[in-house]
């Protein structure tokens, strides 16, 4: 085993240099070499461009895995593969798999019955979406994942290892920097000049020779930061053409976002068509028994009977009713002048208001919850309809929104 120890003092060495030039810095006690603008704003935008690029790479995993207990032994699986040099196998989609089931339980049931036959042809559908979906994962994993992580996991690396070995060659400049300012100090305080009348002849001698190893250190000193300075500048070059290669970057990966977008919508029109005819095939099998039951909800909410007027002030915090319906509003109106009809003698009451109520045309009046209001009824109008007035006001008020008083 080979083992040097002069280089490993001096290592050590190195480092504790470092390591105090670092702390005196932090504590405002020596002085630091800033970096230049340009490459201050290259070093921020490479690190804006990881840390998000880091994020979306993140995020887009866990769209395409949501499982996070699948995706974990996904990864464990990609990392033994990679480590063997083997290519990873296709995995079986939930989608597939659901359409396995569903096909084996036919099986279980008798293809020949109505539910089973059902669930063949549905599960038929849910293995072509799972094959669509993984389809779409190879194609985002191989066109936008794999860019991603080649710049985390490559670029990104060779950058920081650079830019570590920067800030090492800058700590050692300020060290050098630092070395020559005491040497200069001392230097000058070594040569001043001796009083002959105080002062032994055997002192000034020996601040003679002193004055010359100064002179020595100073001189060895200058040599030093002369030779880190030029490190330091060839190494700030080389970090700087690495982060200006942060632009190319960007352009590779927006390439990569619009395959991955376009790899999104052809997934997801291959799904909508399978949708599709998956709905055509169960409507012209099975639609006249099993009608679809949004048309049947669409259909009937219009003539469901609204809460009547007692029911609805006697239960608190109730929703308002549904407008009534009203078919005969184009015939009222061209026989009904609201503004020509007068309150009958008799047979008017008067009607809390129980909702708000927004007037639909000209015909209709607008209503404010706990108004009271005058109500009557003409002959031939809708009996879920009121003429209502208030004021010099006169409308159509619908009967579900109001509470009538004796």
């Amino acid at each position: 085993m080979d083992f040097n120890v002069k280089k490993l003092a001096s290592d050590a060495g190195v480092f504790f240099t470092r390591a105090v030039q670092y702390t005196e810095e932090k504590l405002g006690q020596a002085e630091k070499t800033e970096l230049d603008a340009h490459l201050e704003n290259l070093i921020a935008r490479a690190d804006c461009t990881k840390n998000w690029t880091e994020k979306i790479f993140r995020q887009t995993e866990v769209l395409l895995q949501p499982n996070p207990i699948d995706q974990t032994g996904a990864r464990i699986e990609e990392f033994f593969y990679e480590k063997l040099d083997r290519k990873i196998p296709s995995r079986i989609t939930n989608a597939e798999l659901l359409g396995q089931y569903m096909q084996d339980a036919a099986k279980e049931f008798g293809a020949g019955t109505p539910y089973g036959s059902t669930l063949i042809t549905v599960g038929e559908f849910q293995r072509r979406l799972g094959g669509a979906e993984r389809e779409f994962l190879q194609m985002s994993a191989i066109n936008f994942l794999t860019p991603l992580r080649n710049f985390l996991e490559g670029d990104w690396k060779t950058i920081s290892k650079e830019r570590r070995l920067l800030e090492n060659r800058r700590l050692d400049l300020d060290v050098c920097k630092a070395r020559l300012k005491k040497a200069k100090l001392a230097e000058a305080k070594a040569a001043a000049a001796p009083d002959f009348q105080e002062t032994r002849p055997r002192n000034y001698v020996l601040s003679a020779s002193a004055s010359a190893l100064w002179s020595e250190e100073v001189d060895k000193a200058e040599h030093e930061l002369r030779v880190a300075q030029t490190e330091f500048d060839r190494q700030a070059e080389v970090t700087r053409l690495l982060l200006e290669g942060i632009s190319s970057t960007h352009v590779n990966h927006l390439r990569c976002l619009h395959e991955f977008v376009e790899a999104q919508a052809a997934y997801y029109t291959q799904c909508h068509k399978h949708m599709q005819d998956l709905q055509k095939e169960l409507s012209s099998a099975s639609g006249d028994t099993f009608p679809n039951a949004f048309a049947v909800n669409a259909s009937t909410s219009g003539v469901s009977a609204g809460p009547s007027p007692l029911s609805a002030a006697t239960l608190p915090g109730a929703s308002p009713p549904s407008r009534p319906p009203n078919p005969s509003n184009a015939l009222e109106s061209s026989t009904l002048k609201i503004e020509e009809v007068k309150p009958p003698s008799t047979g008017t009451r008067k009607a809390k208001v129980l909702y708000d109520y927004d007037a639909a045309d000209t015909s209709e009046l607008s209503l404010l919850a706990d108004e009271l209001i005058t109500v009557y009824t003409v002959p031939g109008m809708d009996p879920d309809w009121l003429i209502g007035e208030r004021g010099n006001l006169k409308g159509k008020v619908p009967v579900t929104y109001l509470e009538l008083l004796s």
